[in-house]
């Protein structure tokens, strides 16, 4: 047989494996780096410098913030203007806090290693109930018709909107290599936006795959940081478009920034 006649016919084979199993030949586009995205700041408000804070996120005008350390947890609804606390109230049982997202008329708040999420009361902002919880709890966003969980290590859970029964997870990884450490969380537009602990990055998720497809590299981002390990960045909260509110544990501040992927 012609040496080319067999090559051709051995591409042509391959070819129709591939499309029998389904599968695509890789492309560069796919090997390539998850872009780097550096914070544009528009604007700074003031932030409580004692609040360790786990979780933040815009409902409407509202701006609620859960902070942690066991006795000293909050849910808060915050000014988003001024930064001030409008109401408050102690997370139960002396848990330790961690995330928390709204939903519809109640907020979930996460507890790190008590085994169970609270279930708030929005408009009265008391407890409703407790849920128990496989794991740690991190991180927390509300992504159409669940919510997702981090819980420090490379995966993120999925839970029922209403019983906060886990669903699935799925292991993230960032160019090819797992990426643990996941923190608080913000779901935008089908992503996964998610602090990675103490770093000054932040990372965004499609939660279909856990592939990271965007880095925001923050540093600097508070330029009067002392260097200490605990006053992390920790805390993202979607506004509109392309623009977020960002702080950290024991931050002065929270700024406004535009968070704009490279073309």
């Amino acid at each position: 047989m012609n040496a080319s006649v067999a090559r051709r016919g051995a591409i042509a084979l391959l070819a129709a494996i591939t499309v029998a199993c389904g599968g695509s030949p890789p492309t560069a586009q796919s090997d390539a780096p998850a872009p780097v995205i550096k914070p544009v700041v528009l604007g700074e408000i003031p932030h409580d410098s004692t609040a360790w804070t786990e979780g933040l996120e815009f409902d409407g005008p509202a701006l609620y913030e859960g902070t942690g350390i066991a006795g000293r947890s909050q849910v808060r609804e915050l000014d988003p203007t001024t930064g001030a606390v409008r109401r408050s109230a102690a997370t139960p049982n002396d848990y330790y806090g961690e995330g928390i997202t709204v939903v519809d008329d109640h907020i979930w708040e996460l507890t790190w290693r008590d085994g169970v999420a609270v279930e708030w009361n929005k408009a009265t902002l008391t407890p409703r109930r407790e849920v128990p919880v496989d794991g740690e709890g991190w991180g927390l966003c509300r992504d159409g018709n669940r919510v997702i969980r981090s819980d420090g290590t490379d995966r993120l859970h999925f839970h029922d909107l209403a019983t906060f029964a886990e669903t699935g997870s799925v292991a993230v990884t960032r160019d090819g290599q797992s990426l643990g450490e996941l923190n608080e969380l913000e779901c935008v537009d089908g992503q996964v936006w998610a602090n990675v602990w103490q770093t000054d990055s932040i990372v965004r998720i499609d939660p279909a795959t856990g592939t990271v497809n965007a880095v925001v590299d923050a540093a600097g981002l508070w330029p009067e940081h002392d260097g200490s390990r605990e006053k992390v960045l920790n805390g993202i909260a979607h506004i509109a478009g392309d623009e977020y509110l960002l702080t950290g544990k024991f931050w002065p501040k929270m700024y406004r920034v535009r968070l704009q992927p490279p073309a």
